[in-house]
């Protein structure tokens, strides 16, 4: 049997070099040996062990001699159980930096407990190169209900997010969304800071004085402005800006849809209008693809089916 080509991704790691995870902690090198040299002739094989106890890290490195052989021992070995734990392998690569930046890696929730590693690489292998697949499971093997996939190109993750994110996999909705890191997700949950306020929905008489005594009592205001049109007649919308970003919080979150001289009034965030349209744009990409998505989850419905089957 011929080995197939190297994926093009290859020479961008160590050059036929295996790393195989999700390792059993009793697996040695002979046995690593043994598996892989059935495919292909192995070079070498490193068990990574802790320094002081000499325990198994949960890892290893298997070396060929062609980028070829590692290819093929690759394709043909990857979720083989070993010691009832299937193996994850992948090309070694070193290079932390791009472990560590999560391009075109793909979060997936909600996952029935019968999908493991194996068939959520056979679900998203149709997107593009897989380099990584994991379902996270724990001490016992048992599903976490979330995983992840790393695809070689970013093209790849985006069309398996728009296709697979909201559709069913064994009869549960699954959320599909690009990994986000942990310093990156605290920073978004970080609550923005503003103090200047938009209001709208104001009494066509409200003047710059009646907008600041209604807002006076959250804290220092610097301004506050009712918009009007070239004659002068309000535009029933305006701004009022805080010394503190407290203050303006508290603005948005006790006034926000309350009645304000028999009007009820909407108090927000005060956006720039290329602000507001990435939003509305966003809601309405959002839109178009929850369309799309009800359209096609029937006929995805149906292929999972006869996967399954």
């Amino acid at each position: 049997m011929m080995s197939p080509a190297p994926p093009l991704q290859a020479a961008v790691f160590s050059k036929a070099s295996l790393y195989v995870g999700d390792l059993d902690r009793w697996v040695w090198e002979e046995q690593l040996f043994w598996l892989f040299n059935r495919i292909a002739s192995v070079a070498s094989v490193r068990v990574c062990r802790d320094q002081i106890r000499g325990t198994s890290l949960g890892y290893a490195y298997v070396n060929f001699h062609t980028v070829q052989d590692a290819s093929f021992a690759k394709e043909m070995l990857n979720f083989t159980p070993v010691n009832g734990k299937p193996i994850r392998i992948m090309w070694s690569n070193r290079d932390p930096s791009f472990r560590k930046s999560g391009r075109a890696n793909v979060f997936i929730k909600n996952l029935e407990s019968r999908i493991d590693s194996k068939s959520l690489h056979d679900t998203f292998a149709c997107f593009g190169t897989i380099l990584s697949c994991k379902v996270a499971s724990d001490i016992n093997g048992k599903s976490k209900g979330y995983g992840f996939v790393q695809f070689e190109k970013e093209e790849s993750a985006s069309t398996a997010i728009d296709r697979l994110n909201g559709m069913l996999l064994n009869g549960k909705k699954v959320y599909v969304g690009l990994f986000i890191r942990r310093q990156e997700r605290n920073k978004a949950n970080k609550p923005l800071e503003f103090t200047n306020v938009y209001i709208k929905n104001l009494p066509e008489t409200f003047t710059n004085d009646d907008l600041q005594r209604a807002f006076r009592s959250f804290g220092d205001i610097t301004s506050a402005v009712v918009a009007k049109d070239k004659y002068g007649k309000s535009r029933c919308f305006g701004f009022v800006n805080f010394e503190k970003t407290d203050a303006a919080a508290a603005a948005v979150e006790n006034l926000n849809g309350r009645i304000l001289y028999d009007k009820v009034v909407f108090v927000g965030r005060a956006q720039k209008k290329a602000e507001r349209q990435a939003e509305l744009k966003a809601k309405y990409e959002n839109e178009r693809k929850e369309r799309l998505k009800n359209l096609e989850g029937l006929e995805l419905l149906k292929i999972l089916m006869k996967h399954d089957a």
